[in-house]
């Protein structure tokens, strides 16, 4: 079978095991052409129960994104029901050295917001589990709770267009063995296994999306054309929060694009109209990164933070001692064509046989290099690497491969099991209902 008919049989698992479905839809083409999947399935088959459609909106977004959102879901409404999020939590950004976070739809912001709230959008007022400490992907997970129990469903999916292609931690996301729906690795589910998460398109190319789009007719969001136009690679062309730093050499595309949207931007969010200026040069860390006259790269760090902010100097301090201690103490694992050319360059290392992680490279254990000049640099541990992130304002450090911390995980973990022990026992939270 092909992906699109894999994709047919996926759907066909989700309708039968799960009797409340939602599509996380961000207006980009992966979740799109995954809704259109997902409707074409439910009219082929005569299924008139609507799907939940999840779309945050987070306030700043090209117009033709927006634009197409509205026109899908309205010319959909038929099979669609839709949850449109305008919730103040917390966005990361990297467009300042002094805030990792911005608000879209702050009430006390109201004034210089970039457009409108659409009609019918679900604000905090409407999620009693809401915080002002909350982070948009935290609110995502509590919404699966609360959609699950406001539909009293015995289960409940979110559908998530996600493609292992786009990067190595979707693709080691889909293939760890653990939390497997049904035995299938496409499907995640949470302690409990009321809900779950999946991810039918997981082994679609870039270009077999356009194809589907294509050789069906769907609707899609114009705004690839004028990125295509403007010389973006079909790989590079993305919708996303514009202040992430995956964003930021993209950024000034806005000014071309969307001058009216962009005109508003620059007063909203810190940093943005540097970032687009230097958002793909060497000064916020793109490019070739030069190291200034007589400084190393580890002077050149405490240099660059010195300049930042005591909260912000804070951060890149733990995570670099963190990261230290982690080389030290167990070792990255590296191919063996790596670990020859550290051997080759006179870099002292340890090489251990075995991992506990599932992967045939080896453990390396090392201290950390000024520098060093090998293809594979970004899997070193440099002070020139974390240099590089703070000057791309990358606060979570994901330049460096960090993924979320020890806390951050055991956070995530516990929000799960409290909202599971709620699906269980609905009146257990503090003698009222959610």
């Amino acid at each position: 079978m092909n992906v699109y008919e894999l994709s047919q049989r996926r759907l066909e698992i989700l309708f039968e095991n799960f009797d409340n479905l939602y599509v996380s839809f961000s207006g980009g083409k992966d979740s799109g052409v995954l809704l259109n999947l997902c409707l074409e399935y439910m009219r082929k088959h005569g299924i008139t129960k609507k799907i939940g459609v999840f779309h945050i909106d987070y306030e700043i977004q090209y117009q033709d994104t927006l634009d197409y959102v509205n026109r899908f879901l309205e010319a959909n409404a038929d099979l669609v029901e839709t949850y449109r999020i305008c919730v103040p939590f917390k966005v990361q950004t990297c467009t300042s050295m002094y805030q990792q976070y911005w608000r879209p739809w702050e009430d006390d912001k109201k004034d210089i917001w970039v457009r409108d709230m659409p009609e019918g959008s679900l604000t905090w007022r409407d999620f009693p589990f809401y915080t002002t400490d909350m982070w948009d992907y935290e609110f995502q997970a509590r919404f699966a709770s609360w959609l699950h129990q406001k539909k009293k469903a015995k289960r409940t999916c979110c559908i998530i267009g996600i493609r292992t292609q786009e990067s190595f931690h979707r693709w080691r996301s889909i293939n760890n063995n653990q939390n497997r729906f049904l035995g299938k690795r496409w499907i995640r589910q949470w302690p409990g296994g009321k809900i779950c998460n999946a991810y039918p398109i997981y082994d679609w190319l870039t270009t077999d999306v356009w194809t589907a789009n294509g050789k069906f007719g769907w609707m899609y969001n114009h705004l690839y054309d004028l990125l295509y136009m403007a010389g973006v690679p079909l790989e590079s062309q993305r919708v996303a929060s514009p202040f992430i730093s995956q964003a930021i050499s993209s950024l000034h595309l806005y000014q071309a694009i969307d001058p009216y949207t962009w005109g508003k931007m620059v007063g909203r969010v810190n940093g943005a109209n540097c970032a687009a200026i230097y958002g793909k040069t060497s000064a916020l860390g793109w490019q070739n990164v030069r190291l200034p006259k007589d400084y190393t790269w580890e002077q050149y760090m405490y240099f660059l933070l010195s300049t930042l902010p005591r909260e912000t100097r804070d951060n890149y301090l733990e995570k670099l001692s963190t990261s230290i201690r982690f080389w030290r103490d167990k070792g990255g694992c590296l191919a063996d064509d790596t670990i020859f050319k550290l051997q080759k360059a006179g870099v002292p290392i340890r090489v251990e046989e075995k991992s506990n992680y599932h992967t045939t490279k080896k453990p390396v254990k090392m201290e950390y290099l000024d520098d060093i000049s090998i293809p594979e640099f970004s899997q070193i541990p440099s002070f020139k690497r974390i240099c590089i992130c703070i000057l791309k304002n990358d606060h979570a450090c994901k330049y460096m491969g960090f993924a979320p911390n020890k806390l951050e995980k055991h956070r995530r973990k516990k929000i799960m099991e409290k909202y599971q022990a709620l699906l269980d026992n609905p009146e257990n939270n503090d003698g009222k209902r959610l």
